[in-house]
């Protein structure tokens, strides 16, 4: 299991929007102890990054992300 820390390293986001993900249900996490250590089992951070793949796969099929914003500089 990951910690959200860890999770953050795997995703190169910020803390806030790992809070986000867990709090909005789209990144499966669950709280352990009286402190409410956070953890997240490896299967559920690859099923949010497939998730994620799959999802901008489709926004880029639909248009809705201009070629531009594919490039990295």
């Amino acid at each position: 299991m990951l910690t959200l820390d860890q999770v953050k390293e795997v995703l190169n986001v910020n803390t806030p929007l790992v809070y986000a993900l867990v709090r909005s249900g789209e990144l499966r996490a669950a709280q352990f102890g009286g402190r409410g250590v956070w953890r997240v089992r490896e299967d559920d951070l690859l099923a949010y990054i497939e998730a994620a793949y799959d999802k901008t796969a489709q926004r880029i099929a639909a248009g809705q992300i201009p070629e531009e914003t594919t490039t990295e500089d």
